[in-house]
């Protein structure tokens, strides 16, 4: 099944609506980058999509298990660097921290189990980017 999203540019800083035929959210550029700060820049929608699917990954095996666990909590950054031939090296790292009456075996793999969830392994996979297709404006 394939994943679809419609977005909208709209002229005011760089602010997109952004949506999944259910749901609508706001992305745009910080102020540094002449946009207005009004939603999440790119980077940061890819980063909470990778961290979304962590957290939800370790409830999910938690729940399998019968394991109790409260909250689930995420912090991920990232850091992109240039190679000497032109292409980028993107580092994330993350800390994530459950808050329950598990051990620390337990923890470790649930972390473990998160680390590996299926946003994380496709976006270690490999990607084809297509170019785009043109839509003619609605009149």
């Amino acid at each position: 099944m394939a994943t679809e999203i419609k977005i909208k540019n709209i002229p005011t800083g760089y602010q997109s609506i952004i949506s999944n035929g259910r749901h609508s959210v706001v992305g745009d550029e910080p102020i540094p980058a002449k946009g207005t700060d009004l939603g999440f820049s790119p980077v940061e929608f890819l980063l909470a999509g990778i961290s979304m699917c962590k957290v939800a990954t370790i409830r999910n095996v938690a729940r399998r298990k019968g394991w109790k666990i409260e909250d689930v909590n995420a912090e991920l950054s990232q850091v992109v660097s240039r190679q000497a031939d032109g292409s980028f090296k993107t580092t994330i790292e993350s800390t994530i921290s459950i808050e329950g009456d598990i051990t620390d075996e337990q923890r470790n793999l649930l972390i473990k189990e998160g680390d590996n969830c299926y946003v994380t392994r496709m976006v270690r996979g490999d990607w084809e980017f297509k170019d785009s297709n043109i839509l003619e404006p609605v009149s």
